[in-house]
């Protein structure tokens, strides 16, 4: 994996504490996680965003895959980077996670004891029920179960990934998020293609983003507006979590807390306040 490490605009005294930031669904380092990096670096935090396996500038193959599992996996391997490194504190390791990767992350800190606290920011944690509601519901799951398979198929046939846009571009009936995802001064990148391999979906149904929530014994922040993706979710997610602090914002969009300078602000500051009394704490008592 390919990674960058923002490092603090502050010089502290020994190691630093750091965090390791991800973006949203199929996005790349550069994208909503660069910027929360450089705001948290800014705010005394060494900050690590990476590109999963198989996205952006890191290796692998399939491409473009929309795997929970091996994301969870790759955020435990930044963070045992994190843990090597000489100039940061390894007791002192946080994670901030932005829409769908804070599920992933939830689950990579419920399994490994380097993540010592995590912030959640507009996440998106939805059950298998509701998935299954968005798509479509059984007709429209079984259809992309099909569609998965034929593409998993292919690839090992063939050695050719099946790609679609992540985000359709279409002037008539804009895609959520359109304005984030069309727009290059957001996140139209020349470091992101665009791209969501179908054989994803395979992983992305057995996946239960809810399962994490009881697991999670670090404390967690969570970050949300009730005009953002699925409350309703959030909601029942952090009702599950045994350490949760809650801050909920008005009339923010989903694609709001990528980039906007408000809510951003609120987020970084909000988390570095977190990582301040729970990151650092941990370190205080071993």
């Amino acid at each position: 994996m390919t990674g960058k490490l923002y490092l603090p605009s502050r010089a502290s005294a020994g190691p630093a504490a750091a965090v390791v930031v991800t973006g949203a669904w199929g996005t790349v380092k550069e994208q909503m996680a660069a910027g929360y990096a450089r705001e948290l670096a800014a705010r005394g935090y060494a900050a690590l965003t990476f590109d999963f396996r198989g996205w952006g500038e890191s290796e692998g193959r399939p491409r473009s895959m929309e795997d929970p599992f091996a994301k969870a996996a790759d955020i435990t391997a930044a963070a045992e980077y994190l843990a090597s490194r000489t100039d940061i504190d390894a007791n002192a390791i946080g994670a901030l996670g932005i829409c769908a990767s804070s599920a992933y992350l939830a689950t990579a800190a419920s399994r490994t004891d380097l993540i010592k606290s995590v912030v959640l920011v507009a996440p998106a944690v939805p059950s298998p029920a509701t998935v299954a509601e968005h798509l479509g519901g059984d007709e429209g799951v079984t259809a992309l179960r099909a569609a998965a398979a034929t593409a998993q198929q292919e690839f090992e046939r063939t050695g050719v990934e099946t790609l679609v846009p992540s985000v359709p571009p279409s002037s008539e009936a804009p895609a959520p998020g359109a304005d984030y995802y069309t727009n290059p001064e957001r996140g139209n990148i020349p470091e992101w293609d665009n791209t969501f391999n179908m054989a994803s979906w395979t992983q992305w149904f057995a996946y239960d983003a809810q399962a994490a929530a009881s697991d999670l014994k670090v404390p967690l922040l969570t970050l949300h507006s009730a005009a953002a993706a699925a409350p309703d979710s959030v909601r029942e997610f952090v009702a599950r979590v045994p350490q949760v602090t809650e801050i909920w914002l008005d009339e923010v969009s989903q694609f709001d807390f990528y980039d906007q300078p408000g809510p951003m602000d609120t987020a970084c500051d909000a988390a570095a306040e977190h990582f301040a009394s729970t990151v650092r704490r941990a370190t205080a008592h071993g």
